[in-house]
């Protein structure tokens, strides 16, 4: 993944006409619309079940999705007006900040064990990898949590033989025998488990609230347009209640909206089961400034600064905004 890197007014616009033409994205919307993006994920269809059931409409708001699967790519298009803002994990979005301005506004929800690490049987530990060959999605939220747990085993980066390959391609690959290590999600993970071609040998059900996903809007929307952000905000809210008194329903109009590899039902379920949805407590007690989060945020750009060879100096201040939650 390409780190955002600033441009000149002249080839920023063009940059920007181009983007938009390409992936058919408007320009920013007006005040009471919302346009955003994100990666096909789980943790993104309370988006589509608050619009599809009408709870942003009931709050006069009206939130246009579209799916890009890049991070540079959408972070690309928000710099250049073109997004309100994106669905994201915190520490993704992160790299971005020193060069735009942007906040996270509610938390979406975290992995718990949609994401993991697969190898052989005979791997007992992180150590046991070192000197070997592991494929990862270099500048990815992968990335961050393999070097996240790396450090807390004492390891970094440098222990191992980086393969710079998406997570899908990154599982197979594994599956191939290609490369005797990924890093990769759902549902890579229950793939090899069934069909016995390796081990789970670690999930991020162990760490939790280390893979968080936000939404982040442009500062001059947050500023400007308050009201938004509060009907977002509370839409979305009633999407995760409606998702705990009806999950069944709910995934299958989450599956049609997120789409993709997720766009049947039962796999949106059963991708559902390793994720956390974040109803208004949790938020508050998450993107509190004493929230957790914050010490997320640290650690993501203290990772990422390390990764990228440049200090970004992103706190908390910088990327959270916490002022919707408590309504």
């Amino acid at each position: 993944m390409i780190p955002f890197k600033k441009k000149s007014a002249v080839k920023k616009a063009l940059a920007s006409s181009l983007l938009a033409a390409a992936l058919g994205i408007s320009q920013t919307a007006a005040a009471g619309t919302l346009s955003l993006a994100h990666t096909t994920w789980v943790g993104y269809g309370t988006l589509y079940l608050a619009r599809d059931l009408g709870y942003f409409k009931e709050q006069g708001l009206e939130v246009k999705l579209q799916a890009i699967e890049e991070a540079s790519m959408y972070m690309a298009a928000q710099a250049s007006g073109n997004l309100d803002g994106a669905a994201s994990t915190i520490d993704e979005v992160l790299k971005y900040r020193p060069n735009m301005c942007f906040k996270s506004v509610i938390a979406l929800d975290d992995s718990f064990g949609g994401d993991g690490i697969v190898t052989g049987n005979d791997v007992k530990s992180l150590k046991d990898l070192k000197g070997t060959k592991v494929a990862v999605n270099e500048g990815s939220v992968s990335q961050f949590w393999l070097s996240y747990l790396l450090e807390k085993d004492g390891m970094t980066m440098d222990d191992l033989i980086i393969q710079n390959m998406t997570a899908d391609d990154a599982a197979s690959a594994f599956i191939a025998g290609r490369v005797p290590t990924a890093v990769t999600w759902e549902p890579h993970l229950s793939l090899v488990r069934n069909n016995k071609a390796g081990k789970v040998l670690v999930d991020s059900s162990q760490t939790p609230g280390v893979i968080v996903d936000v939404v982040e809007l442009n500062c001059d929307v947050i500023e400007k347009r308050p009201e938004d952000v509060k009907a977002l905000v509370a839409g979305i809210y009633k999407a995760v209640e409606f998702t705990k008194e009806n999950p069944e329903k709910a995934y299958e109009i989450m599956a049609k909206g997120v789409g993709g590899y997720l766009a049947d039902p039962a796999e949106f379920a059963a991708a559902a089961a390793n994720v956390r949805f974040y109803d208004k407590a949790m938020n508050e007690a998450l993107m509190s400034p004493s929230g957790e989060i914050k010490e997320l945020v640290e650690i993501a750009d203290k990772t990422w600064s390390k990764l990228q060879g440049r200090d970004l100096n992103v706190s908390y201040d910088d990327l959270v905004d916490s002022s919707f939650l408590a309504q």
